[in-house]
This record gives structure tokens, C-alpha cells and sequence, in this order.
């Protein structure tokens, strides 16, 4: 199995332990939908149940067999020929099968879950991988709970299986015990000590109780392991297990001579999909795909981020499948933040008055506590001749309407310093304010496209119309927000006339 010294294989096991969760139970489809998920995504082995456990659970291990062809598909057992053999009949159809048995190394689970000896269980513990070798080749070993395990009596146990013919010997932090350096000590302790150490891959399985599971599997790598049992999103009994994005995204941001094969553009859709069919929701400040992981808030970030994306940023947010940062506008934002935010929607921020913007933006924001694009858009449209320097003002609009003569619109407009007023008919309302405020100007533009929308809803609704006005080859978008819809419209026309030069 291992070539490159310094590749590192990725066993997930979300479909087993991540599944383990309760309330987050899937159907065999929906673990093969996963399961082709998780081979795009590029993982080394897929554990793809428990056989023995339930019907549910053999189907799923058969079907997975049949639908993902290149990652090992594996499955779990303890160490008695029952779950073997339940084991070996479920992945039948697979094309790179694994069985993963094992039993408990700490004194803990010998004494109070076996009621048996040292020397019992390590006869049980080779007995185990001896039996499954008669059904596959490749057999993974786990030393339940050998975070607690004394290292030299488990140095012996995974001596004697590697012995018996264990390809990959699983050391688990079962109930997430270890600090980083007692768990890379004990990697470090079995790859000195156990003589027959390189005929298998010593493989890194923690559990998140202390919050410790990513800097634990981390350490065991750094120390010699060179698989890394983890789930998407870090799900798992309790706590959860170890987070395959995180692992995979801190050997891809520090030197540390080692890599996977998984790639990570599609982290982010991955964690996305398992968070939905699983009903488990992402923590908003989880690490690589929380949605605050590349988000930021604070003005003084957001303009270092806005200068410098690395000044705050050590992931470029491509890397796991997000388009670009998110900078969330609140009234701890400055005005690199809102300038940036004004550009992206279309405005020439040296034609706006981006000092009373501004002022006007965090009266808002003290109320609204989150700014979205709609209210950027409000704030700039509702009156937006006072946001642009020698801006259009409208001061009225007076519009008739009735089954016997065509609408009228009379404007007064502010324009070029001086006041003006202007009339016309129309097909309608918005065509004659339209019209109107053509013959002040004493120029036409074309309006490309024009849409109306609802912001709140009710009897005092507020109406958002957003249009695109075309003049000699250039088109600009304008908003208008209005309880009225007419003036809505004007509003929307002068924001996007305001934008041309």
C-alpha cells in the first residue's frame, strides 16, 4: 500500500462512525450518493459500515461495494469469527476490500468490558487478523482505546497482529484523551519499538472529547503514521471524530514534507451535502467550511483583507471550493468595506458623496445590525441624487392617471445647478415619468431591463424596481425603492443615470 514515504492515505469514516450520531441515520442510496462523493473527493478508503449491526448496515457495505470502485472499501468487525465472516460476505463485490478488526488494548476495557487478561486479548487480537486473512489480504487492526494503553504492552499487541498479518494497525484515541504530545510520543514509542513496524501502516483514529482530535492526528503523522482515519464536517460519536477538511488543509498550509491525494475544491460542497442528508448543521465558526471561516466583520480586517487577502487569511477560500471571501457589513465596518461593497454593485465610488454614505450607513446598521445588498441598494436609492456628487435630484412628481386620457407626469428635477420642470404623456404611468424626465434632460436612454420586487410584504410594502439603462454603448443598473411604485421606478432611472459620466 505505501510507495511515497511521505504520502499520507485518507480513511474516512463517515459513513460508519460519522453515522453513528444519533438522528443522523442515512439510507443505503443515500450513503452511496457519499460514498461517490467522497471518491471525487479523492479519500483512500471508504469504511462503509459495520456488517454485523443490522441488515440496513450489510446492504449498505454490498451496495457501496458494487457503486465505488476505486478507494478500498472496508468493514468493521470485532474480534470474533461471527462479524469476519458477516464482514467478508458483505464486501464480496468489492474491488479493493478491507476488513478492520480489532480489539480493546487499555487495561480499562480489559478489566471492566472484556473481564479478561493481557494475554487473552493479545491471543484474541491475533487469532482475529489470522482468521480474516483466509478472506482478504488487506486487514486493518484497531487497539481500541490505546490512548490509555499502557505503550508497552500495546507495542506487543501490534507486534503480534502485524505478526498474524495486519497490513494497517490502527491506534485509536477512543475517548479523546491525549494531548498532542502523549499521542505523537505513543506513535513515535510503536515505530521504535515494535520490530516488525514497517511491513504495516500505522494509522492515526481520534476523537474530539477535549477538542483535541485534529492537533492529535496531526502529531501522530508528524511522528510517523501515515494514515488518517477522519470524517467530513468532524462528526462522530459525542464529540465528533477528527475533521478530514481540517487535517487535509493544515498538511496543505505548513511545510510539513507530507500530502494526500484529496482534493480540495470540493471540501466546501462535500461538507455542504453530508451537513443536509445527514441533518447535521456546520457550527457557523467551524474551520474550513463554517460559513464565517472566510468572513469577516471587523473594520480593521476587512481592510487588511481588502489591501492584502493573506493579511488575514492563511486559506485562499478558492482552495476548498468557495468562490472569494465574504466581507459582512455591519457598523463595525469602515469605509474600505462599504467602498468595496458600492463597487461591486456598480457605483463610481469618485462620483459619490462616500463620506455622507457612509454616515447614513451606520445609522442604518445600528438598527439593522447586518447590511445585505438590498439595503446597500435602499440606502443609495431612496435618495440617491444626494449620494452622488453633482448628482440628478428629483424634488416632485406628480402623476395623473384615469380611463379617459392617457398619464401625465410632471417632474421637477435639480439638474446642472438649477431647477427645471418637464411633462409628458404616456402608456403608462412609469412610461410618462419616464418621458418627463427625458425632455428636462434633453436626452433618451434605453431601458434594457426592468424589474419590480416585494422587500417586506403587507399593506405598507416597500417595492424594490432595479433597471438597466443603456447610452452609447454603456449600461449601468439602478435601484429605486419606493412604497410607491412610480416613484420606485423614478428612482431607479435617476440612480442608474447618476452612474454615468
Amino acid at each position: 500500500m505505501l510507495h511515497d514515504p511521505n504520502r499520507i492515505f485518507v480513511f474516512d469514516t463517515t459513513l460508519r462512525d460519522g453515522e453513528q450520531v444519533p438522528g443522523s441515520q442515512l439510507t443505503t442510496p443515500e450513503k452511496i450518493i457519499i460514498g461517490e462523493a467522497l471518491e471525487a473527493l479523492g479519500v483512500d478508503v471508504i469504511e462503509a459500515g459495520f456488517p454485523i449491526s443490522s441488515p440496513g448496515d450489510f446492504t449498505s457495505v454490498v451496495e457501496l461495494s458494487k457503486a465505488v470502485r476505486e478507494p478500498i472499501i472496508c468493514a468493521l468487525t470485532r474480534a470474533n469469527k461471527g462479524d469476519i465472516d458477516c464482514a467478508a460476505e458483505a464486501l464480496k463485490y468489492a474491488k479493493h476490500p478491507r476488513i478492520h478488526t480489532g480489539i480493546g488494548s487499555s487495561d480499562m476495557h480489559i478489566k471492566y468490558k472484556f473481564n479478561s487478561t493481557r494475554e487473552a486479548i493479545l491471543e484474541r487480537a491475533a487469532d482475529a487478523v489470522k482468521y480474516a486473512k483466509q478472506f482478504v489480504e488487506d486487514i486493518e487492526f484497531y487497539a481500541e482505546d490505546a490512548g490509555r494503553a499502557d505503550n508497552v504492552y500495546l507495542a506487543q499487541m501490534i507486534e503480534a497482529v502485524i505478526a498474524a498479518g495486519a497490513t494497517v494497525v490502527n491506534i485509536p484515541d477512543t475517548n479523546g484523551y491525549c494531548l498532542p504530545e502523549q499521542y505523537g510520543a505513543k506513535i513515535r514509542f510503536l515505530k521504535e519499538n515494535v520490530k516488525n513496524i514497517d511491513k504495516a501502516v500505522i494509522s492515526v483514529h481520534c476523537h474530539n472529547d477535549l477538542g483535541l482530535a485534529t492537533a492529535n492526528s496531526i502529531a501522530g503523522l508528524q511522528n510517523g503514521a501515515r494514515q488518517v482515519e477522519c470524517t467530513i464536517n468532524g462528526i462522530g460519536e459525542r464529540a465528533g471524530n477528527t475533521s478530514l477538511e481540517e487535517v487535509v488543509m493544515i498538511l496543505k498550509t505548513h511545510q510539513l514534507n507530507l500530502h494526500t491525494n484529496v482534493n480540495s475544491k470540493h471540501l466546501s460542497k462535500l461538507s455542504h451535502m453530508v451537513s443536509r442528508m445527514m441533518r447535521m448543521p456546520v457550527q457557523p465558526n467551524k474551520a474550513i467550511v463554517g460559513k464565517n471561516a472566510f468572513a469577516h466583520s471587523s473594520g480593521i480586517h476587512q481592510d487588511g483583507v481588502l489591501k492584502h487577502r493573506e493579511n488575514y487569511e492563511i486559506i485562499n477560500p478558492e482552495d476548498v471550493g468557495i468562490d472569494s471571501s465574504e466581507i459582512i457589513l455591519t457598523a463595525r465596518s469602515g469605509r474600505h468595506a462599504l467602498k468595496h461593497h458600492l463597487e461591486r454593485l456598480g457605483y463610481d465610488n469618485e462620483r459619490i458623496d462616500l463620506d455622507q454614505v457612509y454616515q447614513n450607513f451606520l445609522a442604518m446598521a445600528d438598527v439593522k445590525k447586518e447590511i445585505k445588498d438590498d439595503d446597500l441598494l435602499e440606502l443609495m436609492g431612496v435618495e440617491t441624487e444626494n449620494n452622488f456628487k453633482n448628482g440628478i435630484k428629483i424634488n416632485m412628481l406628480q402623476v395623473s392617471c384615469g380611463d379617459q386620457s392617457a398619464p401625465e407626469a410632471i417632474v421637477k428635477l435639480n439638474y446642472n445647478g438649477s431647477d427645471h420642470e418637464g411633462s409628458a404623456t404616456g402608456n403608462g404611468p412609469v412610461s410618462a415619468t419616464i418621458k418627463a424626465i427625458e425632455t428636462i434632460l434633453g436626452h433618451s436612454y434605453e431601458i434594457k431591463e426592468f424589474n419590480i420586487h416585494s422587500i417586506h410584504g403587507g399593506s405598507d410594502d416597500v417595492s424594490k424596481v432595479d433597471m438597466r439603462v443603456m447610452h452609447n454603448d454603456q449600461s449601468y443598473m439602478g435601484y429605486g425603492f419606493s412604497t410607491d411604485i412610480v416613484r420606485a421606478s423614478a428612482n431607479a432611472y435617476l440612480d442608474a443615470l447618476n452612474k454615468f459620466v
